[in-house]
C-alpha cells in the first residue's frame, strides 16, 4: 500500500546492490509537464497576463513555490501565492482527469520493480492532492512510500524528499537509483548522494559522475539499474 514517509530509519549498505529506487512523476513516469504549463497559460490569460515561452524552462520541473512565483513577479500579476497555487492545482487535476498518459516504459519498469519486489518510491514535487490523483493511474500497489512537495519543509531542488524517501525505505541512498528528467530533479538526487538516471524531458541534461543519461524510460530496466550500482565499485 502507498503510504505517505513513515518514521525514519536507516541501514548500512553491504556491497554495492540496489538497496531501492526512487522515481519522480511529472514528465518522468507520467507525461504532464506540458500539462502544467498549459494550466499556467490559460490561468494566467484569465488574469490578463501572457506568459512568454522561454520561461517555459524555468517554471516546468521546479516546485511550486518557485515556479508560481516566478510568474507572479515576472508578470506583475495582481494575485497572491496562495489563490495562484490553487487555480493551478485546480486546472491540472481538471486535464489529468480526462487524459494521463503514462511515459514510454514507465509501466513496463514499474512491473519489473514489483516483480522482484524491489523496494520503490515516488518521490515529487507536486502536492498530496495531484500525487493521489495519478496513483489511480500508475496503480498505488507499485510503491512502497510517495513523498509529495508539500510535506517537505525544503523541496527539489533540495536533497529532502530523496533523504526521506531512502530513509523510509531503509536503504543507503547511496544505494539507491534515482529516476529524474529534469535538472531541479537530478540536483536534488545527487545532493543526497544517490545514482542518478536522467530522461530529459524539458531541456537536455549533460551526463556526469554517479549521473546517467538515456533517451526513454524504454532503456531502463532492472539489470540497467543493477549495473549503476556496480560501476560504484
Amino acid at each position: 500500500m502507498t503510504s505517505t514517509v513513515p518514521a525514519l530509519g536507516t541501514r548500512t549498505a553491504e556491497g554495492s546492490a540496489l538497496q531501492a529506487v526512487l522515481l519522480d512523476m511529472d514528465g518522468t513516469l507520467v507525461d504532464t509537464e506540458g500539462f502544467w504549463w498549459d494550466v499556467e497559460v490559460e490561468v494566467f490569460a484569465a488574469l490578463g497576463h501572457a506568459l512568454d515561452d522561454s520561461w517555459r524552462h524555468v517554471v516546468v520541473g521546479g516546485p511550486m513555490t518557485r515556479s508560481a512565483g516566478f510568474l507572479i513577479e515576472a508578470t506583475g500579476a495582481d494575485i497572491t501565492f496562495d489563490a495562484l497555487s490553487v487555480l493551478l492545482n485546480r486546472g491540472f487535476e481538471d486535464r489529468i482527469g480526462t487524459a494521463l498518459p503514462l511515459m514510454p516504459g514507465a509501466a513496463r519498469l514499474l512491473a519489473e520493480l514489483a516483480e522482484h519486489e524491489i523496494p520503490t518510491a515516488l518521490v515529487s514535487a507536486s502536492h498530496r492532492r495531484i500525487i493521489d490523483r495519478v496513483l489511480t493511474a500508475l496503480g498505488p500497489q507499485h510503491f512502497s512510500l510517495t513523498v509529495a512537495g508539500d510535506e517537505v519543509a525544503r523541496t527539489k531542488p533540495h536533497p529532502d524528499p530523496y533523504l526521506l524517501a531512502a530513509a523510509g525505505l531503509g536503504a543507503d541512498p547511496a544505494r539507491c537509483a534515482v529516476v529524474e528528467d529534469t535538472a531541479t530533479g537530478v540536483a536534488a538526487a545527487e545532493a543526497a548522494g544517490c545514482q542518478v538516471v536522467a530522461v530529459p524531458s524539458v531541456a537536455p541534461i549533460a551526463p556526469a559522475p554517479r549521473r546517467t543519461v538515456v533517451t526513454s524510460l524504454e532503456e531502463v530496466d532492472l539489470a540497467f539499474l543493477r549495473g549503476l550500482m556496480t560501476q560504484m565499485r
